[in-house]
């Protein structure tokens, strides 16, 4: 056997979500690739041509990982074969990322490492898309599992069973059970966690992988900034759940998704947050934020956008809150600067925070402000995203305590986010809470962001 080898609550405005709830891989090819995605022009009507046009881009997507990606991720982990079991109306959390396919009673998705290349089989499961796509090598019957592994004589298979991480934590306790009998000895107890090895097959991006979270990123960004406009929204009239709904109409109009349901579109004020996506009516003098993202071939956004509804007269935010906004894009080109790949999350996390504090701003708890005017209370929660809108790759937010630990390689895509705390006058000195969220990748250089961030206060006339 090989030696081991080192691997690599949303949502109302906190982690992505409410006042409460809670690679291998190359960098230097991004600004390219982030270029040529926001050139691209917006996914045609859903036709069947467009439904075409999305298979074959997730199809050379799961080639590029599948002969780039998956080799390297099996042999960090010490993994000589990897099996993915369903079953119908059970489906693993990768089927997409695996080709999808009709699964009828059992099925199996099967990966053998082969040194420089992993010999791929889907047993049980079959299609037209599935197949058409060229990237398995052997199709056959789910009864075939026992004999095809025998044959291979894998002495670590990997299965996904995750204590932390849901997206790998796929194989239910039956489906464990059956997959036991059905290798029996000595397969049976050579079944090992592939939690990690999940992360680091997810997590390491190849260049078109960071084309397509761009594009949704930019798709995101648009609607959002769409919703905070007068085009949906008219003070005294429209209803944040409006809001929220002309978005998931968006989404249904263009054949994307979400990974948060509904948007998160709310009202923050001198005493926090006031309401989120409800029936509450905006009106002029509101602080509106919104926190979403989108669901576009399998990659998943996660996004912030702050707003403000002009009161007569106005031209443009008040002082107080557009100071707040300053100072909040202050701790954000911090982060920007300070983050790096590094041996863990950990370490890139310890060195952000150490720079955010040296620049004068203050560590907190998650929405627990001081009563200092004087300072700008921060917290940060910078995050795995792309096939989730929380990801399952290195983390370096204090809610995922695993990828803390994994390593922040280059290629790696997270949400740049933040909540900064600023005394407000004009609100009797109680702190505006001003949240900052965009996605980005890391690089060899430090954190790049994939479409255009938030600048700005939105203004609602």
């Amino acid at each position: 056997m090989r030696g081991v080898r080192q691997g690599g609550g949303r949502r109302a405005g906190g982690w992505s979500c409410a006042a409460g709830r809670r690679g291998h891989g190359r960098g230097g090819m991004v600004a390219i690739v982030a270029a040529a995605t926001l050139a691209s022009s917006w996914p045609a009507p859903l036709d069947g041509q467009e439904a075409r046009r999305r298979w074959e881009r997730m199809c050379q997507i799961r080639a590029e990982k599948f002969d780039l990606v998956l080799p390297g991720a099996m042999h960090d982990n010490d993994l000589d074969m990897w099996i993915v079991v369903m079953r119908e109306g059970l489906l693993d959390p990768l089927w997409d990322a695996l080709g999808r396919g009709y699964v009828g009673d059992w099925a199996y998705y099967v990966f053998t490492d082969r040194g420089e290349r992993t010999e791929r089989a889907a047993l049980g499961v079959g299609g037209y898309m599935l197949e058409q796509c060229g990237v398995y090598d052997h199709f056959g019957s789910a009864a075939s599992l026992h004999d095809y592994v025998a044959e291979r004589d894998p002495e670590r298979i990997g299965v996904n069973m995750a204590e932390s991480i849901g997206g790998a934590d796929g194989l239910s306790h039956t489906s464990y059970l059956h997959l036991r009998e059905v290798l029996g000895a000595p397969y049976a107890d050579r079944l090992v966690s592939a939690e990690r090895f999940v992360s680091d097959f997810r997590a390491t991006r190849t260049a078109i992988e960071i084309a397509a979270f761009a594009e949704a990123g930019e798709m995101s960004r648009e609607i959002a900034e769409r919703a905070f406009s007068n085009e949906v929204i008219t003070p005294g009239v429209t209803a944040l759940e409006d809001v929220a709904w002309w978005m998931w109409d968006q989404l249904l109009a263009r054949g994307l998704d979400s990974s948060f349901d509904m948007p998160s579109v709310y009202i923050t004020g001198p005493t926090g947050i006031e309401a989120t996506s409800s029936d509450r009516i905006i009106q002029r003098g509101d602080l509106l934020m919104i926190d979403w993202g989108v669901g576009f071939l399998d990659f998943y956004t996660d996004m912030k956008r702050v707003a403000y509804v002009l009161r007569e007269g106005e031209t443009e935010a008040p002082p107080g809150i557009q100071r707040a906004f300053d100072r909040a894009m202050e701790v954000r080109d911090v982060m920007k600067a300070s983050i790096k790949p590094a041996p863990t999350a950990q370490e890139a996390l310890d060195a952000t925070w150490a720079a955010i504090e040296a620049a004068g701003f203050n560590r907190i708890e998650f929405n627990q402000p001081t009563d200092d005017p004087n300072v700008t209370d921060v917290v940060i929660g910078p995050h795995s995203v792309g096939n989730w809108g929380h990801g399952i790759g290195p983390s370096l937010a204090f809610f995922n305590p695993t990828q803390l630990t994994y390593e922040l390689r280059p290629g790696t895509l997270i949400a740049v986010e933040l909540f900064a705390y600023t005394a407000n006058s004009e609100w009797g000195g109680a702190k505006v809470r001003i949240p900052l969220e965009d996605d980005a990748v890391v690089t060899e250089r430090g954190v790049e962001w994939l479409y255009p961030v938030n600048r700005r206060i939105l203004l609602v006339k």
